[in-house]
């Protein structure tokens, strides 16, 4: 039965063959005698098999829709013929030009058969090709293999080959996580998701399966990179503090299957324009009339409106249905509200750069305008270039350490209209080179109110500022108290409790238009903030200890800073700017004065 491999070698160059495909009726009667006529054709002439056995392994859409079966134990039979829909196809055309070349990541919704789809892509190349070699990962080892378990991965290739005409099934040897093609010597082996999983041995293909749900991820992916030139990565979303979302933002290749892909859950697909139902086809085209109001705007169906109703908490749909990141976790803040005020406040900076300053006096010099640089302005700055001198300014900062695993973020809104003026951002800074820069931002907005976290590298922040002579800030407080007394240990301590009580405060700003964020980039962190188990608040990406991304992703650092920014807003006091000019001898200027000798002696 040998064969060349034509096909192999046409879907490498680019070229995907179906030369038989359009042999198949699709109708489910049809397609069933079909089948009983080909398999009948094969077992009674051996010419007619080995022909057929050609024609499969030329054209795998033949293949599976004329000679494999699927599992469904919701439907009566269980057992089906394996009649493909569009995306289907499209999806198995995909899987087969990824083996072998290139990684291929697939995000989908629920129940659209992508497991099969990844399943038989690798089944089709170990039974019609020579030599292959093929890793099955799941986060663990039961549904990777379970003697009699349907959702385990080797069950349902069992499945393929025990339905298949005795005359084109392959000799297998078969073991606990092990296929071997006596046949032509390709295998399909079977791993949970340890860290080393697939480390050392070399593959066509590894399918990792529901990967946004292994918990170690980032080391499956070093352990399986130089494993093989192609790894599928097939999952529904969790979340984004996690390998399997990390990958998604890289550039690899991408293939989505989503429900409204689906012919019978896509029946009667409606979305909105402006307030109002638009009733689609199944190309998502526009079919006039139908029309009534409904608020959210995506994609809908009567089959979806359903499922939402079934749904116990909309991070169901979000996962399991709408293919969304941020919604597939049990978010903080309220996605509807976030998307309310991204479309009603976010701008554009008006102007993009960096304050420059001297660096021994931490005195502003000058705005100067740059592309790439830190500072963001929503403000019209003054003929001289500077922060209007009427505006009173608070300012919050999330302080990091510099090396390039997270942002510092400064955070600085207009006390009068409590707008965000002004947003810097960088995950290069040094604590106490950052310390300069913010008391040189402080003094060029007049002065501003500043709070910042003092935990971590705020302890290096903290004496840095003071040490600048910079005294209009906040000092540590006990909030519960009934007076809330004043301490004289400055910056704003982070404990779980606290840090649920400042976020919980902002997200009620937020909501209630009492705190005008314009930074897109702001607002979509939010989304990224979620409740974990145990009561807390953290940012998913912050979760996940081991990303290797860095800040090149964001973690809810500017969160953090426009946070303390509005309990600073909330605390001001108005001061007179320590920028005005003071005559040296007035009654303001000594108690000023006197202040500062005062803190100074209580901190050196």
């Amino acid at each position: 039965m040998a064969e060349s491999n034509s096909a192999l070698s046409a879907e490498s160059s680019g070229r995907i063959v179906t030369p038989y495909y359009h042999l198949v009726p699709k109708d489910f009667a049809a397609n069933l005698k079909f089948r009983r006529e080909m398999i009948r054709m094969g077992a009674s002439d051996v010419k007619a098999a080995q022909e057929l056995w050609i024609m499969c392994k030329r054209d795998p859409l033949f293949y599976v829709n004329t000679f494999v079966f699927t599992y469904d134990p919701r439907k009566v039979p269980s057992a089906l013929p394996f009649i493909t829909y569009d995306y289907q196809d499209d999806a198995i055309l995909q899987i087969n030009q990824a083996v072998g070349n290139y990684d291929l990541f697939i995000e989908k919704s629920r129940d659209m058969g992508a497991s099969w789809l990844c399943l038989l892509v690798p089944q089709y190349r170990f039974q019609f090709f020579d030599l292959q070699s093929f890793l099955m990962v799941s986060r663990v080892e039961n549904l990777v293999d379970k003697t009699e378990d349907p959702d385990s991965l080797f069950w349902k290739i069992d499945f393929i080959h025990k339905n298949q005409p005795a005359w084109l099934r392959p000799s297998i040897n078969r073991n606990k996580l092990h296929i071997y093609n006596q046949d032509n010597g390709s295998t399909i082996d079977g791993a949970s998701t340890t860290g080393d999983v697939g480390r050392g041995g070399r593959r066509t293909a590894v399918l990792l399966d529901e990967f946004a749900s292994v918990d170690d991820g980032h080391a499956v992916l070093a352990a399986t990179r130089d494993t093989t030139p192609c790894r599928l990565f097939n999952s529904t979303p969790k979340g984004v503090g996690n390998a399997f979302y990390d990958m998604r933002m890289t550039d690899i290749r991408k293939l989505r299957m989503h429900w409204s892909q689906h012919p019978i859950k896509s029946k009667g697909l409606y979305t909105t324009e402006n307030g109002v139902i638009v009733v689609l086809d199944d190309r998502h085209k526009t079919i006039p009339g139908g029309y009534e109001f409904i608020a959210d705007g995506k994609l809908r169906s009567p089959w979806y409106d359903q499922q939402c109703k079934r749904a116990a908490h909309p991070m169901e749909i979000a996962q399991e249905l709408d293919i969304d990141y941020l919604g597939s976790n049990y978010q903080f803040f309220d996605p509807a509200i976030l998307t309310k005020l991204q479309a009603d406040d976010v701008r554009p900076a008006y102007k993009v750069g960096d304050l420059d300053y001297d660096l021994q006096t931490a005195q502003p010099l000058e705005f100067t305008v740059a592309d790439k640089g830190k500072l963001h302005l929503w403000v019209n700055l003054d003929m001289h270039g500077k922060i209007p001198a009427a505006m009173q300014c608070v300012m919050g900062i999330d302080i990091a350490a510099g090396t390039g695993a997270s942002n510092s973020c400064i955070s600085i809104a207009n006390q009068q209209t409590r707008e965000k003026i002004a947003e810097l951002s960088s995950s290069g800074i040094a604590p106490h080179t950052l310390a300069k820069y913010a008391v040189a931002l402080a003094r060029w907005c007049n002065g501003a109110y500043m709070i910042w976290e003092a935990n971590g590298p705020g302890a290096i922040f903290g004496p840095c500022v003071l040490e600048l002579g910079y005294r209009n800030i906040y000092y540590r407080r006990n909030d519960k108290a009934l007076g809330a007394r004043i301490s004289d240990t400055p910056g704003w301590y982070s404990t779980k409790e606290s840090k649920l009580v400042l976020l919980g405060e902002y997200r009620k700003a937020l909501a209630a238009g009492h705190f005008v964020n314009r930074s897109y980039h702001a607002l979509r962190e939010c989304r990224e903030y979620v409740f974990q188990s145990n009561g807390s608040v953290e940012h998913s990406r912050s979760i996940n200890t081991v990303d290797p991304t860095g800040a090149r992703d964001n973690h809810g650092d500017r969160v953090i800073a426009d946070a303390l920014c509005w309990k600073g807003m909330k605390d001001y006091k108005p001061v007179i700017s320590q920028t005005a000019d003071i005559p040296r001898n007035c009654l303001w200027a000594r108690r000023q004065q006197a202040n500062e000798r005062k803190q100074a002696k209580v901190y050196w």
